[in-house]
């Protein structure tokens, strides 16, 4: 469908639905809703609306939908692959004001949130009645519930705690028409037919806009450890996941991969970051062990230390033995993505394989990447745990940016067809968006992509949410 430009009358409308201090034109001021952290899709506008309730933006989507008006929804503004960019002049729908959180219920484990709630705030409303809202991204303090359930948005504690998805209990989202799904319930059992809620997560605004969340909660726990390992090989990292199995079961809560070139950046560029251990070594692990009991945990990760020195796992280590050493072990690993970026031009894949098949992908993805540009430097990290990595590849040092970057597709075809072979997937956790959109018919079953777009037709068939994304 032909998405209108709304005019001078159209955007009065939309103006008086949340009125004229909430309702940006100027572009200057529109700059943060315009631009994403990687600066590859730079959007324009006409008009950034900030709604403050589910009524509102239920009566923008009305009037849009019956002007065929495109509207790009957007949270923090944090996504990784353009998914939020308003990249042909659409409307931006901003949920950055919908900041209530509604209930918090102990007793069922539960907590009923707005989509423009951080991440932070849900987890510090979590932590006030002694409860854990188990995600985590290094972006908590900016990403918004509404955005990491509509990208099923993953984090470091995937391992134990499984990706947004796991998280929702139920939904309230507004459809393409302005009508609100009401789908609030805090039940683990409801066997009432299809579960809608998984229509809306991960489909990044296409199918229509949530509003609000009942997230679930887990019990706090009571002592963490945190250790960081200097490993020989990825194979030995991957075998170390198995021994900490073995002797932690469901109390290991995250398993981060790093190279020594993610170590050297940190030192470099983050002010204050100190090697973590004597010497260099070709990979670390980041291991966290958490446990409702408040002793015991630290023989434990101690006890899985000398067994993989032991087994040739680990060649060094360290124990984190305050806060602030924990805080600056994870500061590396969180880090990774920034200074990968002041170093300089990064081709960036979000992919996942089999754990048992991550060694090989990493090995066979890198051989591939420095036969397309030799001298080009592949720096994977990421949740070993969950089989997700972070596949990334820095530009040689004294190429030129753009012409490294003109490589892109090249490198993305490899990598992505060692992904294939080891039956992994594209994308583990940042979505699709505008990135790998043209990639998704490439590899997605046709008969799967076909449903997709069956289902998009049906609940947006003027096709004004966040048109040419995911499909």
């Amino acid at each position: 469908m032909r998405m209108l430009t709304p005019d001078k009358d159209l955007i009065t409308k939309f103006t008086e639905i949340v009125g004229e201090k909430y309702a940006i034109t100027d572009p200057d001021v529109q700059t943060a809703y315009l631009h994403e952290q990687r600066d590859r899709w730079p959007g324009h506008s006409p008009l950034v609306l900030r709604p403050d309730s589910t009524q509102q933006v239920s009566a923008i989507l009305k009037l849009a939908n019956e002007t065929r008006t495109a509207i790009v929804p957007q949270g923090g503004n944090t996504g990784l692959v353009g998914g939020q960019v308003a990249l042909n002049g659409e409307i931006i729908l901003s949920l950055n004001r919908m900041t209530k959180i509604r209930e918090v219920d102990p007793v069922t484990n539960t907590l009923t949130a707005e989509a423009g709630v951080t991440l932070q705030r849900a987890r510090e409303a979590a932590a006030e009645v002694d409860r854990l809202y188990p995600q985590l991204l290094p972006s908590e303090g900016t990403c918004t519930i509404g955005g990491n359930l509509s990208t099923n948005a993953g984090g470091t504690a995937a391992i134990a705690h499984g990706v947004a998805r796991a998280h929702a209990l139920g939904l309230e989202v507004v459809l393409a028409d302005g009508r609100v799904l009401n789908n609030l319930n805090k039940l683990k059992k409801d066997n009432t037919g299809y579960d809608l809620k998984n229509l809306f997560i991960g489909a990044e605004g296409t199918l229509g806009i949530i509003t609000a969340a009942v997230l679930r909660l887990v019990p706090r726990p009571r002592s963490v450890e945190l250790a960081v390992f200097g490993v020989p090989s990825v194979q030995a990292a991957v075998d170390l996941l198995g021994l900490a199995y073995e002797r932690a079961g469901a109390q290991v809560t995250s398993f981060e991969l790093m190279t020594r070139m993610n170590v050297e950046l940190a030192v470099r560029f983050i002010e204050g970051t100190r090697d973590p251990l004597d010497a260099p070594h070709p990979w670390y692990v980041l291991m966290e062990l958490s446990s409702q009991a408040e002793s015991g945990l630290r023989d434990l990760i101690e006890a899985i230390f000398e067994a993989g020195v032991e087994r040739s796992l680990i060649d060094d280590g360290a124990i984190a033995q305050s806060l602030d050493q924990a805080s600056a072990f994870w500061r590396i690993r969180e880090e990774a993505g920034d200074v990968q970026k002041r170093e300089g031009a990064s081709i960036k894949h979000d992919v996942s394989v089999p754990v048992a098949a991550i060694p090989a992908f990493i090995a066979e993805a890198s051989a591939a990447a420095v036969v397309i540009v030799p001298g080009a430097r592949p720096m994977p990290f990421g949740h070993v745990g969950d089989g997700n990595i972070h596949y990334n590849v820095t530009q040689p040092p004294g190429m030129d940016r753009a012409a490294f970057m003109a490589r892109e597709d090249d490198i993305q075809r490899a990598v992505f067809g060692v992904v294939a072979k080891h039956g992994g997937s594209i994308s583990a956790e940042h979505g699709i968006g505008i990135a790998k959109r043209e990639w998704l018919p490439r590899v997605k079953d046709e008969v799967a992509l076909s449903v997709m777009r069956q289902l998009k037709a049906t609940l947006d068939p003027n096709g004004i949410l966040n048109p040419g994304k995911v499909l």
